[in-house]
């Protein structure tokens, strides 16, 4: 199964993301399918640690393993803020925590990484950014960027198509977006889906439901 931790938003602060989405979202520049494959508002989440491919048999160990990070560590006040680019095609918006341990969350994330050290078969990242993945460019999109380049290489200064969304302009729109605060009181264990969802996008299943139960520093 492929399994990922993570923090879910609140409704109300999603909803409040949504809006702020919809001003900055580029439409097509003709009757070809959109630039951007939108993250559906009901799988938007921040994640902690991706685990990728496990054994079936490991969810029981790992949710365990989970719950002794989450027992240990005191709710967080956070806060939707700022945005970002992955790599020239994922569009993300940032998580930070308020009135508080700034590192609280990055502590977490490394923990919550660490607990299924044993069971993952992906590399430990070094850094890590807490974030809320919303938008990628899509298929059609990735494609012309990668043809755009490859011409840029060979010194072709031909006249072609503009990019279809200039996804480092959208973020920069989104750079000073701050939406409501909110307490995260729990962990979710989730299994993805790969092609079950809508659109032939991911199905999220969550596994386990992990309180963060630990003492305020």
């Amino acid at each position: 199964m492929r399994l990922f931790a993570s923090l879910r938003p609140p409704a109300e602060v999603l909803e409040h993301l949504a809006h702020a989405l919809d001003g900055v979202a580029p439409g097509s520049l003709d009757a070809g399918p959109p630039p951007l494959r939108w993250v559906p508002p009901e799988q938007r989440h921040v994640t902690l640690a991706f685990y990728g491919e496990v054994p079936d048999g490991a969810l029981e160990d790992l949710a365990e393993t989970l719950g002794a990070v989450t027992a240990s560590t005191a709710p967080l006040q956070v806060q939707l803020a700022g945005a970002g680019v992955f790599s020239g095609a994922t569009l993300w918006v940032g998580v930070r925590v308020v009135d508080g341990d700034e590192r609280a969350l990055t502590r977490l994330m490394g923990r919550v990484e660490a607990a299924g050290e044993d069971i993952s078969r992906l590399e430990p990242r070094d850094r890590h950014r807490a974030h809320l993945t919303v938008a990628r460019l899509s298929a059609r999109a990735q494609r012309e960027r990668s043809d755009r380049r490859r011409r840029s290489g060979r010194g072709d200064r031909r006249p072609g198509r503009g990019p279809a969304v200039d996804l480092p302009a959208v973020a920069h729109a989104l750079s000073v977006y701050r939406g409501p605060e909110w307490t995260a009181r729990e962990v979710e264990l989730v299994e993805s889906h790969l092609g079950a969802g809508r659109s032939g996008g991911p199905l999220h299943e969550v596994r386990a439901r992990l309180p963060l139960t630990g003492e305020q520093a």
